[in-house]
This record gives C-alpha cells, structure tokens and sequence, in this order.
C-alpha cells in the first residue's frame, strides 16, 4: 500500500520545473532569433550557490555536451536566482548570450578563470541592449537591461513570468558547524556575489541594497529573514 501510495503522490505533484526549463529555452531561442551569432546551447538550471557565500547568477561553457558529432555549449541559470524580478532573469540570459558570443567570435572577454570582464565583454553586451558598470573585482560585468531592450522582449518577459513560480534556496552557510545561536548576525549575499553580515532585526527592517549591482542582500544560510 505505501508503494503505490508514494507514486501517486509524485505524479501528482504540482511543482514541476519542466516549465522553467521550457521557459528559458523559449527565451534563448529569442534572443538567437534577433542575434544569430548566438549559438544554440543547452539549458540547465541548478545551484549557484556555495557554503562558503558565494553565488553565481549564470555561467556559459563552452563544450559541456554532446549530441551526435556535435559539442554544444551549456548556459546555466541558478535556481537562486530565479527569486529575482523577470527582467533580471532576463538580463542573465542576455549576459550568458554575450559570452557565447564572443565564444563564436573568437573573443577573450573574460580572465581570472572568468571572473573578471573586459571591456570586450562590455562591447558584446552593448550589443544585445545591456548597459554595462565597472566592478573592481569583476570588471564589466554587473549588468542591466535597458528599457527600449525590455519592450521589445515584452512577449518573452510574460511568458518567463508565467512560469517561475519557484526558486532555489541558498545552500546554508556554514552548514555542520553547528552555530544556531540566535546572537550570530545572519550572512547575507547580493547579485554580484559581495558579503555581509547582519542582524536579523536590521534585516526585518527592510532590505539592504547593493550599491553596484542594485540587488538587494538575501541571507544565505538557516535562520536568515525570508
């Protein structure tokens, strides 16, 4: 009884991240359509996130699968990430499109084993309607959508919207250490992957922006405000 009991309860369950993944790869199939240097690529959602505090938005990677004779590209987005507005999911994919296309070019954008981003990424980026600022520890890589950009992807925003209803959490930090003690300020992470710690009442207080990437910082470990 319990057997068939437990596969009932999966097939029924209502949070699938089919849609999702439908989603994104509608909005990169977009994106190849008003840009066709951009190379087909696989989409995958997964963890950005870290013990250790730090997240990562998306990433582009050259050669990670096969199908057939032929290498593609995979483009992930984070499963924390999907929390955000649309739009900045949006820019995500447009960010991980300007790696591809400098893939395709034959461009170096990036060094530092892709952290930092040159001011070739800026170019790329400027391409596919993004406006790009400096970041001393990443370059050019803090993006943001213009608006004239955001119009014209308006079909792909609501169908994005439609479908991320669900997100990732952050894997807790220091997970096994054993510190639950409610004195402890929670450790806190933004967009672009700077740190702090607060207090759980300032962070009941409101949210505490990021200046460079104008993300709010979220707590990345058990006990933080939602």
């Amino acid at each position: 009884m319990t057997g068939p009991d437990l596969t009932r309860t999966c097939q029924n369950a209502e949070v699938t991240i089919a849609s999702v993944i439908q989603a994104l790869e509608d909005a990169w199939t977009d994106i190849r359509s008003r840009h066709t240097d951009v190379p087909h690529a696989v989409l995958v959602v997964a963890s950005g996130s870290t013990a250790r505090n730090q997240l990562v938005l998306g990433h582009f990677a050259g050669g990670r699968w096969q199908h057939g004779d032929d290498r593609l590209p995979e483009v992930l987005v984070s499963g924390e990430g999907l929390r955000r507005p649309v739009p900045e999911v949006l820019t995500t994919l447009l960010h991980e499109a300007a790696h591809g296309l400098a893939a395709v070019r034959g461009i170096k954008d990036t060094s530092r084993q892709g952290r930092w981003h040159n001011r070739r990424f800026a170019v790329l980026a400027d391409e596919l309607g993004l406006d790009t600022t400096a970041h001393p520890a990443l370059g050019w890589s803090p993006s943001t959508l213009r608006p004239a950009i955001a119009a014209h992807y308006a079909p792909t925003l609501d169908r994005l919207g439609a479908a991320l209803s669900v997100y990732r959490h952050p894997e807790p930090a220091g997970a096994g250490t054993g510190r639950t003690s409610n004195n402890n300020p929670v450790a806190c992470a933004c967009g672009c992957g700077r740190k702090i710690r607060a207090a759980r009442t300032v962070l009941d207080a409101g949210p505490i922006l990021c200046a460079l990437c104008g993300d709010d910082f979220r707590p990345t470990e058990p006990g933080g405000a939602p």
